[in-house]
């Protein structure tokens, strides 16, 4: 099977604690300021700690379809 690597390449350790990502299949961003309520995930904590069973909240895409959301600067 084929698989993406989102702009992170896979590698947790190369994201920071407030690093925004953005799912490449419906565009759902996951903020770490924000967390995300669906599943019950507390503000603050960053993408590289989310649990092994997360999945995007808006269309169920796999964590590794996530891209990195650059920042304006």
């Amino acid at each position: 099977m084929a698989r993406f690597e989102g702009s992170y390449l896979g590698d947790r350790s190369k994201i920071g604690p407030e690093t925004r990502l953005e799912c490449k299949v419906c565009w759902y961003v996951y903020d770490p300021a924000t967390g995300d309520p669906v599943w019950q995930i507390a503000p603050g904590t960053p993408f590289h700690a989310l649990p092994a069973h997360w999945s995007c909240p808006s269309c169920s895409g796999d964590r590794e379809q996530f891209m990195v959301v650059e920042e304006a600067q």
